[in-house]
């Protein structure tokens, strides 16, 4: 796990952690544990790209395999009300 000490950043800047960057995620330590991660700009974009993809694949799914529903708004609006 590539991380660095909050207090070192505070100490050194931000440019601490750039460094480290070119080998992964940076994770911060607060404290003695792994507070927060820093990841670049293009990391970020390749783990919620793939979140989405995932969460399409699996609503294909769910309509393949017959897991939703049909109907209006105020067949959604009825059913949550009696609930």
């Amino acid at each position: 796990m590539n991380t660095i000490a909050s207090s070192e950043i505070k100490r050194r800047g931000i440019g601490a952690v750039d460094v480290l960057l070119e080998n992964g995620p940076v994770h911060i330590i607060r404290n003695n544990t792994p507070d927060y991660v820093i990841l670049t700009e293009e990391s970020y974009k390749m783990i919620i790209d793939d979140l989405i993809s995932a969460r399409l694949d699996a609503s294909d799914k769910d309509i393949k395999e017959g897991r939703v529903k049909s109907g209006t708004i105020d067949d959604l609006m009825q059913e949550i009300d009696s609930v």
